[in-house]
């Protein structure tokens, strides 16, 4: 069996970690597993990286807080993966993903807010269109990211963000017209 390194990165559902787990197969026990990651905003930190396991970084593992401190949460944006063991030059592997933990959890209160406000039908239809258009754009800002069109994946998520902050500030005072002349 020859070593092939692979990682899946698997949701946490929580903004204060990012889970990575090893999906690689091995021939023998693999020498000097490290893990670097490009953090948007701080740079790049190396760690190592623990073999047929489920790895889960926080702040202070990635070097943005200190040891004691309290954990903050991540930031969003393209984090670059690469996992490598020795020798490097023959076994690595490069992973793109597009975090969008902090931007998912606006949308989760944008939508819990949605069935609790008291609306006529076109307007409450015109915001769950709202939702579900910003919905696209997150999911594909991450599609993006995967298939390294970072650029894309950027516009995609800053037009998410943007989205999402008018729907919150606008709140139920939106006319439904948008539904009404394009569904209904």
């Amino acid at each position: 069996m020859a070593t092939t390194l692979d990682i899946l990165v698997i949701p946490t559902y929580n903004t204060l970690t990012l889970g990575v787990a090893d999906a690689s197969t091995y021939d023998g026990v693999p020498s000097a597993p490290t893990m670097d990651i490009t953090v948007p905003g701080f740079g790049d930190v190396s760690i190592p990286f623990n073999i047929d396991d489920f790895n889960v970084y926080n702040s202070t593992i990635l070097g943005i807080t200190q040891m004691g401190d309290p954990l903050l949460p991540l930031p969003d944006g393209l984090y670059t993966l690469k996992y490598t063991i020795t020798p490097a030059n023959e076994y690595f592997v490069v992973k793109n993903i597009m975090r969008v933990e902090q931007l998912q959890e606006r949308f989760d209160a944008a939508f819990m807010k949605l069935d609790m406000m008291e609306c006529d039908l076109a307007i409450k239809t015109q915001q769950k269109v709202d939702l579900t258009s910003i919905n696209f754009f997150i999911q594909g800002s991450i599609a993006a990211a995967n298939n390294c069109a970072i650029d894309t994946a950027n516009k995609l998520y800053n037009q998410a963000s943007k989205m999402l902050n008018n729907f919150m500030r606008n709140g139920c005072q939106c006319s439904g017209t948008n539904y009404l002349t394009n569904f209904y």
